[in-house]
């Protein structure tokens, strides 16, 4: 039987002697760094009862661990850990790599942007009107509030016809995509046909699920998807078609309009990572893809950029012929923080993403063009390319150059990522590609971002 009151304590006795075995488990315990100096123990009463032994024994041990000086005993402050005691220290492991002074790597945003103050009253208010039933397990589909205030906001903002019937929560678009990935399966796709520059991560998902991923070659117009059917069979296809990742080109209306007949004429499925569609600088944005067609495409889109990563909320927009398999993909329970999808459909609801987006759409804009600003002026073949959107862009080299490059942006302290490292590993050796780095203007603090650029400056030819 367990004590009533008291603080809980984990002890593992061996043996037969039983204060024996509490004092050395009690000693080590201390002695390891378990139990730091100042940890309050439980009264000799309630440790008792939750070993089921008698209590002069704790007693006893206790008193012995007093006078050795692992322990304090104060009336009124019960019995603590000394505070003169050094917990025995682990070996130090061999010390990591240095981290960079400037990390523009590709992917998040800004961590210390995160709207700490509105999520927080957006969290007390979801929390404090949530229904008793929202504790529990929850729809596999997730939380009918984020569905809806996510059904207004992509309807509103990027032209997706997005009923909250067809939504479906994730934690990740890769959690999503591994879902598809087995929902499609099911309907006999096995194939699907991927963009030759794009995220490992996004093909190593794909591939456990075992599904073939012939790459499509990509150039200024975004990707060739009129190699679909001739040169690539496939039955889906895995696209960012208002904003290519990583090269930032967009899909060319042609190609737009091609790729979705292909859908209706195959029964194909397209793929629509919309990863960054908020951000848009020097244009205007480029609507959903599935806005044109929601019978064949299915759409991700992630918190991860616009807010954080840590939130762990994604969203995929289903077409109904293919929600039935997407449910039993994902499984009987729902696997997102029912009360995380809480707090952001009243973040939508209240208009705080909208205001946060347009305050970080206004700060990623200037670094964008400050980032246009160093590298103009270069020496020929040194040039941002791709479209004025995202969270990076793309500054392409002289042949021959970018392996050189990154390594003297390591030298300096600056994190960056080549081109060639999102180069699917199987695209044609053939297919002319040219040298880049890509820069992450959005994950840096504003008051460090003037020297990361001046740095940038320093290692470009």
């Amino acid at each position: 039987m367990l004590a009533k009151a008291g603080v809980d304590l984990h002890l593992e006795l061996h043996g037969t002697r039983l204060r024996a075995g509490l004092t050395g488990a009690l000693r080590e315990a201390v002695r390891s760094g378990r139990l730091a100096p100042g940890t309050r123990l439980p009264a000799t009463r309630a440790l008792a009862e939750d070993l089921g032994i008698a209590r002069s024994t704790v007693t006893e041990c206790y008193e012995e661990l007093v006078a050795e000086g692992w322990l304090n005993a104060r009336r009124g402050s019960g019995t603590r850990v000394a505070d003169r005691v050094q917990p025995r220290r682990p070996k130090p492991a061999d010390d990591p790599a240095p981290r960079p002074q400037h990390d523009l790597e590709p992917g998040a945003a800004g961590y210390a942007d995160f709207p700490r103050a509105p999520w927080l009253a957006s969290a007390k208010r979801a929390v404090g009107a949530a229904p008793h039933t929202a504790f529990g397990y929850g729809d596999p589909l997730g939380r009918i509030e984020l569905r809806t205030a996510l059904s207004e906001y992509l309807n509103r903002v990027r032209g997706v016809y997005a009923d909250p019937a067809h939504l479906v929560i994730t934690s990740g678009v890769h959690h999503g995509l591994g879902i598809a990935a087995r929902a499609l399966r099911t309907e006999g796709i096995d194939t699907i046909a991927v963009e030759a520059f794009g995220l490992d991560i996004y093909r190593a998902v794909l591939h456990d699920e075992n599904v073939d991923i012939p790459p499509l070659m990509v150039d200024t117009r975004g990707a060739r998807v009129s190699d679909l059917g001739d040169m690539v069979e496939a039955g889906a296809a895995l696209l960012t078609p208002a904003h290519q990742f990583p090269t930032g080109y967009a899909l060319a209306p042609e190609r737009r309009a091609h790729v979705l007949e292909w859908a209706r004429r195959t029964g194909g499925v397209v793929l629509e990572d919309d990863y960054d569609g908020e951000f848009r600088y020097d244009r205007r944005p480029i609507g959903a893809l599935q806005g044109l067609d929601p019978d064949h495409v299915v759409y991700f889109g992630t918190a991860s950029k616009s807010i954080a990563p840590a939130l762990r909320l994604a969203w995929m927009v289903v077409p109904e012929r293919l929600l039935p398999a997407v449910a039993h993909a994902k499984g009987r329970v729902d696997t997102v923080s029912i009360l995380d999808q809480l707090t952001l459909s009243d973040f939508i609801r209240t208009g705080a993403f909208d205001r946060h987006v347009r305050a970080r759409r206004l700060v990623y804009r200037r670094r964008r063009d400050e980032l246009a600003a160093a590298v103009a002026g270069r020496t020929t073949g040194v040039r941002l390319v791709g479209m004025a959107a995202g969270l990076q862009a793309v500054v392409s080299l002289p042949a021959g150059t970018e392996a050189r490059v990154l390594g003297a942006a390591s030298r300096h302290g600056l994190a960056v990522a080549g081109l060639s490292e999102f180069l699917h590993p199987a695209a044609d050796p053939e297919w002319p590609s040219h040298d880049a780095i890509v820069v992450n203007f959005a994950s840096i603090s504003d008051s460090a971002w003037p020297r990361a650029v001046a740095a940038l400056r320093g290692i470009l030819p």
